[in-house]
């Protein structure tokens, strides 16, 4: 399968997923899109990671999912980019001299619209779309 048949991952990670962790997946893709077209980095590649970033949540700790799920979208998902795999690993944790996609994918998992937990979870996904740096920070 190619990283790209967004469609075809879709379907196979509502049958892994439960509801509500697929919902937010939705939520993670669909966000991470809309990221990506405003700072003008690839779509699709948002759209895969985003898709893909929970893959292993089911079978790992909250810890380790990011990590276990970036080996996930290479062995189950044949996943070879690593510019998604890395955003698929660093989505909880971020890391040093992120990339772009790497920002995208650790915004859009905080302000996907089901989450509503953070108190600045409205000024938070106004700063998103206004400069993603002073988000991140």
């Amino acid at each position: 399968m190619s990283c790209y048949e967004i469609d075809q991952i879709r379907q196979t990670i509502k049958e892994v997923l439960d509801e509500k962790r697929y919902e937010h997946t939705l939520g993670v893709m669909y966000t991470a899109a809309a990221l990506a077209m405003r700072y003008e980095e690839d779509v699709k590649k948002a759209l895969v990671a985003g898709l893909l970033h929970d893959c292993a949540k089911p079978v790992s700790t909250n810890l380790m999912h990011a990590k276990v799920g970036a080996q996930f979208a290479k062995e189950k998902y044949n996943v070879n980019d690593s510019y998604i795999l890395d955003a698929i690993c660093y989505h909880t944790t971020g890391r040093p001299n992120m990339t772009l996609l790497d920002k995208i994918i650790y915004i859009a998992d905080y302000i996907e619209p089901h989450r509503n937990k953070a108190s600045n979870l409205e000024s938070v996904r106004h700063m998103a779309f206004v400069d993603i740096d002073k988000c991140l920070y």
